[in-house]
């Protein structure tokens, strides 16, 4: 007795799956989708715009009543309409230097980063693209509030002393400075969010170095502080943007200069500990 067996059809090979290559441009687009699938970066990024723009108009109106009654204040005294445009960046520094902090240390604080290191062993490209990315949206977003703010101010200013147009000498190099300044405060928000994993402790850090630090050094000697002030973080980057400066103060480009070395530095030290440390 015999069996007839029926031919086994051979299936068709199963294609192999392409192998997936870590790009710069692929790294670039995953911090970018994660950047803003976050609400936190909506929230920050309008907070930010809020205080350049209001903060601005307020002082520039404030300045204009103190006109209207002749009762100016002695601060006020000598304030241009790009003085009191700028004056929100102060505010908006925190809200940008925050969100960078929160870009990096909050993937520690959730344990995502592990997920985003395995997927990128090399690790310093996640650094570099958090960088980038969050950077370039803090310089733009912090370059349109300035202008905003500026056109807005001048146009309540308009008719007194501190009345200033775009054509006026140092005025759009001024507002792109206090941009540059505000993109480059982003920047390093993101290196301490890297160096120290921890948002309260990089919170912490980014408001003693820009805030804290120079009323320290305003009580040692009057030589100390000729020395010292114009070198901290915060003066270097107001240099960027001031309209006028004196011999106390850093030119523009030596305040940038000095500013982007914060900035190297931190990013510095963020790549170290990224590099030399576990997850």
């Amino acid at each position: 007795m015999s069996t007839l067996t029926a031919p086994v059809e051979a299936s068709p090979a199963t294609p192999a799956r392409p192998a997936y290559r870590v790009t710069g441009r692929r790294v670039l687009a995953s911090e970018w989708a994660k950047l803003w699938s976050l609400r936190s970066t909506w929230i920050t990024l309008g907070l930010g715009l809020l205080f350049l723009v209001a903060f601005g108009l307020i002082a520039a109106d404030h300045y204009k009543s103190g006109i209207g009654s002749g009762q100016q204040e002695r601060d006020f005294a000598t304030a241009t309409a790009v003085s009191l445009s700028l004056f929100g960046t102060n505010f908006a520094q925190l809200a940008l230097g925050v969100l960078g902090v929160l870009v990096t240390a909050g993937e520690y604080s959730t344990g995502m980063i592990r997920s985003t290191l395995t997927a990128v062993p090399r690790r310093l490209p996640v650094l570099w693209s958090k960088a980038a990315v969050f950077g370039l949206v803090a310089l733009v977003v912090a370059t349109l509030g300035v202008f905003v703010a500026f056109l807005s101010g001048s146009h309540i200013v308009s008719g007194t002393p501190a009345a200033m147009g775009l054509s006026h000498a140092g005025v759009v190099r001024s507002l792109l400075g206090a941009g540059l300044y505000l993109g480059l405060v982003g920047v390093i928000g993101t290196a301490l969010g890297a160096l120290l994993r921890s948002v309260a402790g990089g919170i912490s850090v980014l408001v003693a170095a820009l805030m804290l630090v120079p009323g320290l050094i305003s009580l040692l000697p009057s030589s100390w502080q000729d020395n010292i002030s114009p070198y901290l973080p915060s003066n270097a980057g107001e240099s960027m943007f001031a309209l006028t400066h004196d011999s106390t103060t850093l030119a523009p480009g030596a305040g940038l200069l000095v500013f982007l070395g914060w900035t190297v530095l931190a990013l510095a030290g963020a790549a170290y500990r990224l590099v030399r440390s576990d997850v």
